[in-house]
């Protein structure tokens, strides 16, 4: 069954920061300026607040709340954010602690409908450095696995880690 993503199921303070639907850079990219009001202002669990910070390219906020989780989420998200700072070898650093986990199946399962196979986060991660910012047909598949990750997961915290 293929994952659809949709915003209403998370309430709508968290929906109007799902859209419209990012596509966020493999690097750093831009903080969305126009988002941190709504940002700073939510109430919801850490680990969502981490993805939300990241997700408007706040890498910054991003990394103080998902350092301080004692869980495979936090470093998941933790993995993520260096991976686009980036910083690849920190990036690897943290998904050894996040180990196996089930948004990493899904991922493998669901990403070659946007464009990529995936095989592990490792090899991802090595995919994002060597095609970021080249403006190519690999990085913006790349850049589409990527949002699914973020997806799966944000979907993942909100149902499960409330």
């Amino acid at each position: 069954m293929a994952f659809t993503f949709d915003p209403s199921v998370y309430g709508p303070a968290i929906a109007a920061l799902l859209e419209p639907e990012r596509l966020p850079e493999l690097g750093p990219g831009l903080p969305n300026l126009a988002a941190k009001p709504a940002l700073a202002a939510l109430k919801a669990s850490p680990l969502c607040m981490a993805g939300l910070w990241l997700l408007h390219d706040f890498l910054d906020e991003s990394h103080t709340i998902s350092q301080d989780q004692n869980s495979r989420e936090g470093s998941f998200w933790h993995a993520i954010m260096h991976r686009r700072e980036p910083d690849a070898s920190n990036s690897k650093y943290w998904w050894r602690m996040v180990g196996s986990h089930p948004v990493i199946d899904e991922l493998r399962a669901e990403a070659p409908a946007v464009g990529l196979a995936y095989t592990n986060p490792f090899d991802f991660v090595e995919t994002c450095e060597r095609v970021r910012g080249r403006g190519t047909n690999e990085e913006d598949s790349a850049r589409r696995v990527q949002r699914l990750e973020w997806q799966l997961l944000f979907d993942h915290c909100y149902r499960h880690l409330l």
